[in-house]
């Protein structure tokens, strides 16, 4: 027990001795002086400002700040508002047909046609292949296109577009442009409808004579 209690004693005095040396290197770096100032604010709040109790009113204006040396001796230009007239685009204007003057057939005279066509596809004999059209309203007044039998052009008929000849009764030819995916005559087909007065009604007899010609007869009412 007076070990331990001699030891307790050692150790305490050297403790003190150890904070009695730190305390003099403290004071020697002059930390406490330091320490002090650090916690002191080294500067005064500015006061606030006072509170006018007028307000001072000024009158606004716009300047043209005008940069360039080269336009700086020039006057300030005016900027007026100027009212422009609103751009009207005029509206496209179809053209419609003139279809005052169509002539609709009756049964009766379209079958009479058809019986014609049909004594005379007899009588063409089997030589040439033959088919027979009833022309209607869009075939010479409307659209003017000729569908043409879709058996018959995938038989006899070139494979793509042709140049097709049509021959009338007198020899007169008149080419036609033949659209082969659609089996039917395009261009050139009014002009040859409206040459030979074609109506609703009439039967037309189509002979392939060479393999970009055909042979017509126009049976009219």
């Amino acid at each position: 027990m007076v070990v331990a209690k001699e030891k307790m004693l050692s150790y305490e005095e050297c403790r003190r001795k150890r904070v009695e040396e730190n305390k003099k290197r403290m004071e020697a770096l002059n930390l406490p002086q330091l320490s002090q100032a650090l916690r002191t604010p080294s500067f005064k709040p500015s006061p606030s400002p006072r509170k006018s109790s007028k307000h001072r009113t000024g009158e606004k204006q716009l300047v043209v700040v005008r940069r360039s040396g080269r336009v700086a001796n020039k006057p300030a230009p005016v900027y007026k508002e100027i009212l422009v007239d609103k751009v009207m685009i005029p509206r496209r204007v179809s053209k419609h047909r003139d279809l005052s003057n169509r002539v609709y057939a009756s049964d009766e005279a379209r079958a009479e046609a058809l019986e014609k066509a049909e004594k005379l596809e007899s009588d063409l004999g089997p030589d040439f292949p033959v088919f027979i059209k009833s022309m209607l309203q869009s075939h010479v007044t409307g659209g003017f296109w000729l569908g043409l039998p879709a058996h018959f052009c995938k038989t006899y008929l070139p494979k793509r577009d042709e140049v097709m000849t049509l021959i009338d009764e007198e020899g007169h030819e008149h080419p036609t442009v033949y659209l082969a995916r659609k089996a039917g005559l395009s261009g050139g087909w009014k002009g040859f409808a409206v040459a030979h007065k074609l109506v609703d009604g009439d039967a037309v007899v189509f002979q392939l004579v060479r393999h970009t010609a055909f042979k017509v007869f126009c049976l009219c009412l």
